[in-house]
C-alpha cells in the first residue's frame, strides 16, 4: 500500500485536490455563509495564479519536497534513524505543520514578505478559490522551506505526501464559504482549523487579519498567543481584504502579480 501510495504521488494530489474543490464549489452554492462577490472573473483569477505558481516551481526547481524525501529517504537518516516509520511519518507531518504556522506570522511581519502575502489577503472575497491565490514568489519561498525542512529532519516522503495532500485540501476546507453546524464548529476548531476560525484572519482589521494562523492543527494559535475567537463586526457582516487594495482594478491577475513591487 504504502509503495503504491509512493508510487502514484502526482495523480493522488492532483485528483484529491480537483474532488475536493468540486464538491466545495457545490456547497458553498447549497449552503453559502455569505455573499461573495466579484463572480467568475475572480475566481478564475484566483485559480490562474495557482497555474503560475505551479509553472515557476517546475521551472525553478529541478526537485520539489515529495522528490526529495523520495531520495533522501533510502539513506535511512534522520527521523527514520530515531523512530519507528509510521511514528517517523506522523513526527515529520507535526513539524511540517509546526513550521508552517511560523512561517505564516513570519509572512506577517516582516514587511517583504507581508508584500508576498498581501496577494492572498487583498482578496475582497472568501471562498475556496481563495485557498490557492497566492503570489508564485510565495508559493517559491514555501517550496524552498520544506526543502530545507525535509532535508534537516530526513522527513519520510509519505509524510510528506500525506502533509502536501492535507495543505491543500485543507486550505480549500478552512477557505470555504460554507456554513457548518453550530455546535460541531465549536467542538471541531479545538482540533483544526475552521472555516469561520480562518475567516477571522482575512478581516480588514489588522488586529484579527495577524491572527489564526494556523493551517491544520489550530492548537498552535492557543500555544502561543495568537487565536482569536469571534470577529469584532460578525462572521456575516465584517468585512473581507485589505482597505488599500478594494478597487477592481487591484484586483487583476496582472495587478497581483506586481502587487508586491508597488510603492503602498
Amino acid at each position: 500500500m504504502t509503495a503504491w501510495l509512493l508510487d502514484n504521488e502526482p495523480q493522488l494530489r492532483l485528483g484529491i485536490f480537483l474532488s475536493v474543490l468540486a464538491l466545495l464549489i457545490i456547497v458553498q452554492r447549497v449552503r453559502p455563509r455569505r455573499e461573495v462577490t466579484g463572480g467568475w472573473q475572480r475566481s478564475l483569477t484566483n485559480l490562474l495564479l495557482i497555474v503560475a505558481g505551479t509553472l515557476i516551481l517546475r521551472l525553478a526547481f529541478p526537485l520539489l519536497a515529495f522528490d526529495l524525501a523520495l531520495r533522501l529517504e533510502p539513506d535511512g537518516g534522520g527521523l527514520n534513524r530515531v523512530l519507528p516509520y509510521w511514528a517517523a511519518v506522523a513526527t515529520g507531518m507535526l513539524v511540517l505543520d509546526f513550521a508552517i504556522y511560523w512561517q505564516h506570522r513570519l509572512l506577517h511581519v516582516i514587511p517583504p514578505l507581508w508584500r508576498l502575502h498581501r496577494v492572498h489577503h487583498a482578496d475582497t472575497g472568501f471562498d475556496a478559490t481563495t485557498a490557492v491565490r497566492f503570489h508564485p514568489f510565495e508559493i517559491a519561498l514555501s517550496m524552498l522551506i520544506k526543502l530545507g525542512l525535509i532535508a534537516l529532519f530526513g522527513i519520510p516522503a509519505l509524510a510528506v505526501l500525506f502533509f502536501e495532500i492535507l495543505l491543500s485540501a485543507g486550505a480549500l476546507f478552512t477557505h470555504a464559504n460554507i456554513r457548518l453546524p453550530d455546535v460541531f464548529e465549536r467542538r471541531l476548531r479545538w482540533l483544526l482549523v475552521t472555516p469561520e476560525m480562518h475567516r477571522i484572519h482575512h478581516s480588514v482589521h489588522k488586529e484579527e487579519t495577524n491572527s489564526n494562523y494556523g493551517f491544520h492543527l489550530s492548537i498552535w494559535d492557543r500555544i502561543f498567543g495568537s487565536y482569536r475567537d469571534e470577529p469584532r463586526d460578525g462572521q456575516t457582516t465584517m468585512q473581507i481584504g485589505l482597505h488599500e487594495f478594494r478597487g477592481r482594478d487591484d484586483q487583476t491577475l496582472w495587478a497581483l502579480l506586481i502587487n508586491p513591487f508597488r510603492s503602498n
